[in-house]
């Protein structure tokens, strides 16, 4: 299944029953890509830009450098690691506004850009992914 724009979803999008939340799949995939592949949890960022905050917090964060829509995974490479993570069950995740854009963007920019339904997917998508790194000189 493609997500949008050829975004490659990564997981079983018929999949339906209990399942972690989102933020927990986060911790399971970090935790692995801490334990399994230190090099690039040194460098691999989840930038948090959800949450309940002021207009004037919202404004200064963007002033900061915040992206709405930002996806949960990133990794630098070449090219770029962006996965939106989503829980296993997708129908049990809600979109926020702007994530199917910056999906969008990176992909256009030349990102492997895709859509993780639950960490076991985000961790196919990332051995995907390294099979695409170009090797450094």
């Amino acid at each position: 299944m493609k997500f949008s724009n050829d975004i490659p979803v990564f997981g079983d999008t018929k999949w339906r029953g209990e399942c972690p939340s989102e933020s927990a799949e986060q911790v399971t995939f970090f935790g692995k890509l801490r334990r399994e592949l230190p090099e690039l949890a040194a460098v691999a960022i989840h930038p948090r830009n959800e949450g309940k905050r002021t207009h004037g917090q919202t404004m200064r964060h963007k002033a900061e450098g915040m992206t709405p829509g930002a996806s949960d995974i990133i990794i630098p490479g070449l090219p770029a690691f962006v996965c939106e993570l989503k829980r296993k069950d997708h129908t049990k995740s809600r979109w926020q506004p702007q994530q199917p854009e910056y999906l969008e963007q990176c992909k256009k920019l030349g990102a492997f850009a895709c859509v993780a339904l639950g960490h076991e997917a985000a961790w196919q998508a990332l051995k995907e992914w390294q099979k695409s790194l170009k090797p450094t000189q």
